[in-house]
């Protein structure tokens, strides 16, 4: 099973008179169209999950239904509570398994630092961080059920390395 981890796209900064509950800050212009060619650069190389599971954050929502809009084939993304800031990986993974049920791919679309513990966990490496830049995907593959440490880091690609 191929799991895509994403950290969302460029995001205004925080400014609570504008967004008094971050929850609501939302992608900037330049992030969406940024993240837009990215996600049809992936999908023209053969990234196409089968569902997407979000950060219920509007800013990952949306980095998550730019992704699902450039897929070939309709693809559903789930808010998830699992993916918020300071998440539960055992949920994140029970969902995920259930999803590899009926899917060969499946994504994820969340927030620093978190999505770069979630990959190290996967991957054993429980101690580490990885670095995900915004907008930022990685490619994690399991043989079986995705579990803390069985994962292998295939690729992590940023926007900038695919020209966008």
């Amino acid at each position: 099973m191929n799991l895509y981890i994403i950290r969302h796209a460029w995001a205004f900064d925080r400014d609570l008179s504008r967004w008094p509950d971050d929850d609501f800050r939302p992608l900037t212009d330049d992030g969406k169209k940024r993240f837009a060619a990215m996600a049809k650069s992936l999908a023209s190389r053969g990234v196409a999950p089968g569902a997407i599971g979000t950060s219920p954050l509007v800013r990952c929502v949306e980095t998550a239904q730019l992704l699902a809009d450039k897929l070939s084939t309709k693809t559903q993304v789930v808010e998830l509570d699992e993916l918020r800031p300071d998440g539960d990986l055992p949920k994140l993974l029970r969902w995920t398994a259930l999803q590899s049920q009926q899917h060969d791919a499946i994504a994820w679309v969340g927030h620093a630092p978190d999505v770069g513990r979630l990959t190290a966990e996967l991957i054993g490496a429980s101690e580490g961080q990885i670095h995900f830049s915004k907008g930022a995907v990685a490619l994690v593959r399991f043989d079986d059920p995705p579990a803390r440490g069985t994962g292998e880091l295939q690729w992590l690609v940023t926007a900038k390395m695919l020209g966008c």
